[in-house]
């Protein structure tokens, strides 16, 4: 075959391969018209270095010859490893990938919990049969972690004793494989001269997928208000995906960043070097001596913490190694003392139905040794009110100089305050764990940590 005869087969397969993807796409949008701006956000480009399909975030990069064989075969897998791709963008598993070291591992945690997703929707267009294999596998997860993400996937799969053997890896991928993840970001995409030809992406590409993370970061949250608005019979085909959507695009927090939110402006002992002389001071002890003429100044305004309630759920749903990880956290940042004055006074409550105990911490490493030799007090149900009715009464008294906040380490089932507080109220949820944060009242902050 000459070079032209070449060529002219090549087009032909390239644009039955745009045919056929294009129609797949719009079989999925009659269906589901909430996904069309995401189903519209890929484009299509023949890469005859894959022998199936996959996406850079950017592109679907497919060869054509496995996607005309589906769409003829099997139409409904195609449909199916569309959406799958799409799901893959939404959650942005291509960017998160270079997060992680174990690539093989992230690549099956990243297609169970899309395919979780999809069997568990209500449209005839990727319909399967899931297989008891399958299923299984789903109860076990689903059972030991709630919410499938690919975060606790990741850390469940990594656990020695979870980890399955080769035959079970293997079988496990054949389950769940539906595209190929090697056009996704990895740790060494930057420089490893020993890749693949397909692996390299120039830096041109790199910065185009780099840029599309953002659009796909919108695209989730417009995913989600769009689903939340649709009716319940309608949302009901969605399955899972709504809470899924509503899990990921729920923000991690800094800590130590929220609690800035608490400090006030005070002086405290100290050099100030921001208000410091030195050409003055310099000056001085050439000219006079060993007589500066400006002296440090032994006083200096910082904005820091100083009051603050630490309430702890210390009820039967509220994990006891949770709660010692928070206090751990606390204590870590209490001993920085960039974040607290030398003088503090932080009321630690702990509480399930009622207030079992209140540790009054007057110095960092009282807060250390308290979070040390924590043994949490309670195990019932809960009902958070009782802490806002305590620290009232703490304030009538004149306990506090001038309480800023209330931090409520919770996983959040329990009966909430309706009254809003006279400081600000955060209600702080473990963010890879099981917690509810659909009552927090509207006055009150949400922290995911």
């Amino acid at each position: 075959m000459d070079k032209d005869n070449r060529n002219t087969k090549r087009q032909e397969l390239e644009a039955a391969g745009l045919r056929v993807l294009d129609a797949s796409r719009t079989e999925l949008y009659i269906d589901m018209r909430f996904m069309g701006a995401a189903l519209s956000s890929l484009s299509y480009e023949m890469d005859l270095s894959t022998t199936t399909v996959g996406t850079d975030a950017v592109n679907i990069r497919f060869n054509p010859s496995y996607v005309l064989r589906l769409f003829l075969e099997e139409p409904g897998k195609l449909n199916r490893t569309y959406l799958h791709m799409i799901l893959h963008c939404i959650f942005r598993h291509m960017y998160t990938s270079k997060r992680y070291e174990d690539n093989r591992l992230f690549d099956l945690c990243a297609d169970i919990v899309v395919e979780s997703i999809l069997d568990g929707m209500d449209y005839r267009c990727i319909y399967r049969v899931s297989s008891d294999y399958r299923d299984r596998w789903y109860d076990t997860l689903e059972k030991e972690l709630k919410v499938l993400t690919v975060e606790r996937l990741y850390r469940y799969f990594s656990e020695p004793e979870h980890l399955p053997d080769e035959y079970e890896y293997e079988k496990l991928e054949r389950e769940f494989f539906l595209d190929d993840h090697s056009f996704w970001l990895r740790l060494d995409d930057d420089n490893d001269e020993d890749e693949p030809e397909r692996k390299q992406k120039p830096p041109k590409v790199l910065t185009l997928i780099e840029s599309k993370e953002k659009d796909w970061d919108r695209e989730a949250k417009r995913l989600q208000t769009e689903i939340e608005t649709i009716g319940k019979k309608a949302s009901d085909r969605i399955g899972k995906l709504s809470w899924v959507l509503k899990f990921e695009n729920t923000r991690r927090t800094d800590y130590r960043e929220f609690l800035a939110r608490f400090a006030i402006l005070r002086e405290e002992g100290g050099i100030d070097l921001d208000t410091f002389d030195y050409g003055m001071y310099a000056f001085g002890l050439d000219h006079y001596g060993n007589m500066p003429l400006i002296e440090e100044n032994e006083f200096r305004e910082v904005r820091k913490i100083r009051d603050l309630v630490i309430a702890i759920d210390t009820s039967a749903s509220c994990k006891d190694e949770l709660v010692q990880r928070f206090l751990n956290e606390t204590a870590a940042i209490l001993l920085d003392r960039d974040s607290f004055f030398q003088r503090i006074r932080i009321h630690v409550i702990e509480c399930d139905d009622q207030v079992q105990r209140d540790e009054v911490i007057s110095s960092p490493e009282d807060m250390k040794k308290y979070s040390e030799g924590v043994t949490v007090e309670g195990g019932y149900g809960t009902d958070f009110r009782p802490v806002f009715t305590y620290v009232e009464e703490l304030l009538q008294k004149g306990e506090f100089d001038n309480l800023k906040g209330l931090i409520y380490f919770t996983d959040g089932y329990g009966e909430y305050p309706m009254q809003p507080t006279p400081y600000d109220t955060a209600f702080v949820f473990p963010k890879d764990e099981d917690y509810d944060d659909e009552k927090v009242p509207d006055w009150a902050l949400k922290l995911y940590i």
